[in-house]
């Protein structure tokens, strides 16, 4: 019989790391409201996580009250581990391009300012060559100028807990439409945006996430 070591070096993993899978990778992009981006991209196959958080600025651990007042530079951002042999990254790019608008520079949708604008974040060659060739392919298809820039990486900071998986959560929190769980309120202020309809005015059936 095999020992455990051999079988470990036959499939290239490591002894101590026997959950973990050769091909998981992460990157960071920018879309607007963190929760929208998180919640769309945890439903695609081959994604292992989405993080809400920052990225971009020069505050170290900024707060959300930082970032949305002005100031620190950061994006609200996502990041998000993939598996690569299930979700190469030339389609994970594809599909973060048709979940956003591309052509807006001064944020997204309702949500204005320079925390909510887009971007994609590459730490290597591969990851920039990707993100350039899907911003191409982009920019083809919609015919009009993309304004979504593509930047070196730096410290990725993650969002208070309050903010993470916002779209699943079943406390509740007071809105305009009363006492609510915080699943509807994120389900209310996705709508009242406009995301879907823009995305879909934008993309049409080539938009992965608007319903």
């Amino acid at each position: 019989m095999m020992s455990m070591r051999r079988l470990c070096a036959a499939f290239a993993l490591s002894c101590l790391g026997m959950g973990a899978h050769a091909d998981t990778r992460t990157i960071t992009v920018a879309g607007g409201c963190f929760w929208c981006v998180e919640h769309d991209f945890e439903s695609v196959r081959g994604v292992k996580d989405a993080v809400s958080g920052f990225a971009g600025g020069s505050t170290a651990n900024p707060t959300y009250k930082q970032v949305t007042k002005g100031g620190t530079g950061h994006y609200e951002a996502v990041q998000i581990t993939y598996d690569d042999a299930a979700l190469p990254l030339p389609q994970l790019f594809d599909m973060f391009f048709r979940s956003i608008d591309p052509t807006d520079a001064g944020g997204q949708f309702c949500d204005r300012g320079s925390s909510y604008r887009t971007a994609i974040f590459v730490s290597n060659a591969a990851e920039q060559a990707a993100a350039q060739a899907a911003k191409e392919r982009a920019q083809a298809e919609l015919g009009k100028l993309i304004v979504t820039p593509i930047l070196r990486a730096g410290p990725f900071y993650a969002a208070e807990a309050y903010h993470q998986d916002y779209a699943r959560k079943t406390d509740r929190v007071l809105t305009r439409f009363g006492l609510i769980s915080k699943a509807k309120a994120y389900k209310r202020y996705r709508e009242a945006c406009g995301r879907d309809q823009r995305v879909r005015q934008l993309w049409g059936s080539a938009a992965p996430f608007a319903s």
